[in-house]
């Protein structure tokens, strides 16, 4: 049986000119998981992480931490969503921006009018596309577990939450998986890990949101 540990990067620069660059909690958090995976007999087999920074300061860290030498391969599928992109397009919410706690109440709301599909147009990428990028992703990644094997990858919140629901409902319509994203991906912890077991009936969610390495100050959720 093969083990897929979906990882979320660390806490990323909130409010600054880049988001897409992990705060010094960030880099904290992503050494601390490394630490706790190894501690806990955890040897990838390959690392695999989306393409953007936070993802590749994420897999740095962890590497550092766990004192990993593992290969790490790059896969765009598990990028994140263009969450600028998806609050931009209802100019009504755009003005909420100012901190963290209005920021978190546009995006609620701008992602579940996303995630209804009623107009992709709107959007850089069309919530159907970013549900069929990241099943596609989740199946390559699954495929690298492959039996006995332990495949590790860094991504982000979104795209986590899209595998959560298609582990939990793969039978799941439209509807169905846009109501279980939007109840995963907003609880989803900085550098938490999900465990996904792959084995001869296909994968299944063993765990969701692990985050035992993470206390006080180091635990955060944006």
């Amino acid at each position: 049986m093969g083990v897929l540990l979906l990882v979320r990067h660390g806490q990323a620069s909130f409010g600054s000119d880049d988001y897409d660059v992990l705060s010094e909690t960030g880099h904290e958090q992503a050494r601390l998981l490394g630490k706790h995976l190894a501690g806990h007999g955890v040897t990838p087999d390959v690392v695999v992480r989306g393409d953007m920074r936070r993802h590749r300061e994420t897999a740095e860290g962890m590497l550092e931490g766990g004192g990993w030498s593992t290969s790490v391969e790059i896969d765009p599928g598990w990028d994140e969503f263009d969450h600028l992109g998806v609050v931009a397009a209802h100019p009504d919410l755009v003005a909420a921006t100012d901190d963290r706690r209005a920021f978190q109440r546009a995006f609620e709301e701008a992602t579940a009018r996303w995630a209804s599909g009623a107009d992709d147009a709107a959007y850089p990428e069309p919530w159907s596309g970013f549900v069929a990028r990241v099943r596609a992703a989740l199946e390559r990644a699954c495929a690298q577990a492959g039996p006995g094997g332990t495949a590790v990858v860094v991504t982000s919140g979104g795209p986590i939450a899209v595998a959560a629901a298609a582990l939990v409902d793969p039978e799941g319509d439209a509807t169905t998986t846009a109501r279980l994203w939007r109840r995963f991906n907003t609880v989803v912890v900085n550098s938490s890990y999900s465990r996904v077991v792959v084995g001869s009936t296909g994968p299944r969610l063993l765990t969701f949101n692990e985050h035992a390495h993470l206390a006080g100050e180091t635990l955060t959720y944006r």
